[in-house]
Formats: C-alpha cells, sequence, structure tokens
C-alpha cells in the first residue's frame, strides 16, 4: 500500500530543484511516459542548456511549475502548446519514481487544471498518454479528464507498439465538478 502524499503544492523552479528536475528528465526507464522523443542518455550540460534556453523563452508559450511535496521537488507539470483563438493548451507531468504511485500526480493534475481555467482562461485542457501508462491514465480520470480518442500503434515502447491515448477536461466539466457556476471569479 502506498503512503499518502504530504502537502502537495505547485511552485516556481528555484536553483536547489535542478538536480531533482535532470534526475527526472534522464530517466530512461520512464522515457516514453514523458514524451514522444526516442529514448538517448541526456547530460547534465545538456539538460542545463535546454533549462537555459526555455527560461530565455518569454512568449508565455509555456507554463511550468515544480510539483513540492512538503517542501521538496519533485516533478514538474506545465501547460503548453497554447491556443489563444481556441483557448486551449496541453498539460505534461513528470514525477521521481519515489513520487509515484502515492497521489501526487492526481494532486499536481488537479492544481494545474485549476491554473489554466482560472488564470490562464482557458476553455479546454489535453493531454496524451501511452496505454501501458495505466497509473498515470487513472490519476488523470480521477482529475475529471475523460478518454477522447486514441492514436493506434502511435508509440513505439520498450520493443513493442502502444496506442496513444488522448483525454481532456472542458472548463464546463470542470466547473460542475467544482461546485463552481463557470465564472472565472467564482
Amino acid at each position: 500500500m502506498s503512503t499518502p502524499p504530504g502537502a502537495v503544492t505547485l511552485r516556481p523552479v528555484t536553483g536547489a530543484d535542478l538536480d531533482v528536475l535532470f534526475e527526472v528528465a534522464a530517466d530512461l526507464a520512464s522515457w516514453e511516459e514523458r514524451g514522444p522523443s526516442r529514448p538517448a542518455p541526456l547530460t547534465r550540460a545538456a539538460f542545463d542548456e535546454k533549462r537555459a534556453a526555455a527560461d530565455l523563452d518569454t512568449s508565455g508559450s509555456r507554463v511550468r511549475f515544480v510539483v513540492d511535496v512538503d517542501g521538496v521537488a519533485v516533478g514538474s507539470v506545465q501547460l503548453f502548446g497554447f491556443d489563444d483563438l481556441a483557448h486551449h493548451a496541453e498539460v505534461g507531468i513528470a514525477l521521481s519514481q519515489d513520487a509515484r504511485g502515492r497521489g501526487v500526480g492526481t494532486a499536481a493534475i488537479k492544481q494545474i487544471v485549476a491554473f489554466g481555467f482560472v488564470r490562464s482562461n482557458l476553455r479546454r485542457i489535453h493531454l496524451q498518454a501511452i496505454e501501458s501508462n495505466v497509473a498515470a491514465l487513472r490519476a488523470y480520470e480521477k482529475a475529471g479528464f475523460v478518454v477522447e480518442g486514441r492514436q493506434r500503434q502511435h508509440a513505439w515502447v520498450r520493443g513493442r507498439y502502444e496506442d496513444i491515448v488522448l483525454m481532456g477536461i472542458l472548463r464546463s466539466e470542470w466547473s460542475a465538478a467544482e461546485g463552481r457556476d463557470g465564472a472565472l471569479g467564482s
């Protein structure tokens, strides 16, 4: 049985978080759960360069937070791919191994969804996950996401093809579940 998480909060990245974030980004065992790129070793120099470039991007094309449990960084969550006309964005999360399976991901996703709808005026938030990442799919469902479709055999994951599960949540669904009237200020 897993230990319930402590206080899960989202906060800005600090220099003290970079070792943990590098560890998560460099974890080859969970590579396919975090993105579509081909697995490859990640050096600290390449990670630092990528982080520095992201920090220089002031376009507002992504909003990234550290996932913090009781004052300790355990991963990151972000909104990206903003569509300013249709008011939607994609969400992604990456957690350290010891933070998984304890409700941390569900709590973090719920918080980023609230941020997206209340603070970023999104109408819809969507995500994609490989079908074998059952724990993540369950966490997304607990946060209110529904399966919208599949891309069949779209991902090559550890020696076999897997479906990509497409999920989304609308602000109206989130508002109803949260007991809000749908207005941003409520």
